[in-house]
């Protein structure tokens, strides 16, 4: 109980602080800025991993927890328990969002500024540079370690910077799936959702060319 309630954590301050960057941003009329939107999501990302790495993982990602079952690093009967947490985590984080910023029309969606399909193979190539690094930095189904968040967080950071404008730079379904619920966008959803599991499925199977045994060792 204490893994998934770390999840659910996990993810409700992802999606609270970097939707809730993107909200205040929009509020006060670009203070907080594109840099600093991807700055919140690296950050936050790198700081629940140092929280939360040695308990649960810190999966706070859907498309994460399902890589590393496909891995054969998290047992497959866990996944529906965790995405269940990492959802409902972000869902309190997208409606605290709406009771106080009533008025915000996308409550931070990720919406598709671009051809729908070039945004659907971004959001692929992004996930799979994400899931390679995690999958390479952690140890078993558990992203701990001195290094950890650093490395992590910051291909969070980076990918938000450069992708951000176009895309959205999810990566992660639950963090997209919340705010697109309340506020009733969308449009584009399913790009959201099946992409970052596609992208890191992908660097699973890539992973076991360049190092087999620990990419899909049972006791890794």
């Amino acid at each position: 109980m204490k893994r998934y309630l770390s999840e659910s954590i996990g993810t409700f301050a992802l999606v609270f602080c970097g939707t809730g960057a993107i909200i205040i941003d929009q509020y006060t009329q670009g203070s907080i800025s594109h840099v600093g939107i991807a700055i919140t999501f690296g950050f936050i990302v790198m700081g629940m991993i140092y929280a939360f790495g040695d308990i649960s993982g810190a999966h706070i990602n859907p498309a994460v927890t399902i890589a590393f079952a496909y891995a054969k690093k998290f047992p497959w009967k866990e996944v529906p328990k965790y995405v269940i947490a990492q959802c409902m985590g972000a869902y309190l984080a997208s409606t605290l969002l709406l009771l106080m910023f009533p008025d915000n029309e996308t409550l931070g969606a990720t919406l598709p500024q671009w051809d729908v399909w070039k945004v659907f193979l971004m959001e692929v190539i992004l996930s799979y540079l994400l899931m390679l690094v995690i999958i390479h930095v952690s140890t078993g189904a558990k992203e701990m370690g001195v290094m950890a968040g650093i490395a992590i967080g910051g291909v969070v950071l980076l990918e938000a910077m450069f992708a951000g404008p176009l895309t959205g730079a999810s990566m992660n379904p639950a963090r997209s799936l919340s705010p697109a619920l309340l506020s009733g966008h969308l449009n584009g959803l399913w790009i959201y959702v099946v992409a970052p599991v596609a992208g890191m499925l992908l660097a699973v199977v890539s992973c076991r060319f360049v190092k087999e045994d620990d990419c899909c060792n049972d006791n890794c």
